[in-house]
């Protein structure tokens, strides 16, 4: 059985601040958890913020398009583009919100290797298998609402891979792989909510077989020449 439990009392993080630390200090962990941890708080801990006016979208649009590596659509001041992590989203992931006014969030250079960092120092200081899991908000093609999927993960399959494995009426699957990395964010969107300064949430109870290494920019991110729609 999946449970979800967020983690409270993570305090304001800061340039420079371990999240491993901080998590350890708020949370009860046991083998082979899987942490979701919102992309804020690591772009926060690694320092990814820079100061901008909100209100002056021209230095908005060069920061939006200074992350990216192209823009595929612009309109009325949104700017839909790929970033250098092959992310396609809304102003290459640049944020106000969760900051302090006057900042503005970036995505994490790396954030497989950013989920790597944390699940290994969990590990050296419990000894403990876990997986981790960042998420970020991203609206969808063809679809209405924003949800939350990965941008990086470690020590947890991003993709499990059921083709060749029979359905409930005997068939064999030729087609499905299914992306749980996404699925974890997701849900774990709906235990912690978007106002309430609850950045991780534990997911207990995953599948074992789907602890292994793993990356979202390998797996999960569609390489351009098997995209219909790029």
């Amino acid at each position: 059985m999946i449970s979800l439990v967020p983690v409270a009392g993570i305090p304001e993080v800061r340039p420079g601040d371990e999240l491993a630390d901080l998590v350890l200090a708020a949370a009860r962990l046991e083998d082979f958890d899987v942490l979701v941890i919102t992309q804020k708080v690591v772009s926060k801990a690694e320092g990814r913020l820079v100061p901008l006016d909100p209100a002056d979208q021209d230095a908005r649009r060069r920061l939006v398009l200074s992350e990216s590596a192209r823009v595929l659509r612009e309109r009325d001041g949104l700017v839909i583009s790929e970033t250098r992590h092959g992310f396609v989203c809304a102003n290459a992931g640049v944020d106000f919100s969760n900051v302090a006014t006057g900042q503005a969030a970036l995505l994490p250079v790396d954030p497989d290797r950013s989920a790597r960092h944390i699940r290994d120092a969990l590990r050296a200081r419990t000894g403990l298998q876990v997986g981790v899991v960042i998420s970020d908000t991203f609206g969808r093609p063809w679809r209405s609402g924003l949800t939350d999927v990965a941008i990086g993960c470690a020590g947890i399959a991003a993709v499990v891979d059921l083709r060749g494995t029979k359905d409930a009426g005997g068939r064999e699957l030729a087609v499905t792989e299914i992306c749980v990395v996404d699925e974890m964010a997701a849900a774990a969107e709906l235990a912690k909510g978007k106002a309430t300064g609850i950045p991780v949430v534990v997911l207990r109870g995953a599948d074992r077989s789907w602890f292994r290494e793993s990356s979202v920019r390998a797996e999960v991110v569609r390489r351009y020449e098997q995209d219909l729609f790029r």
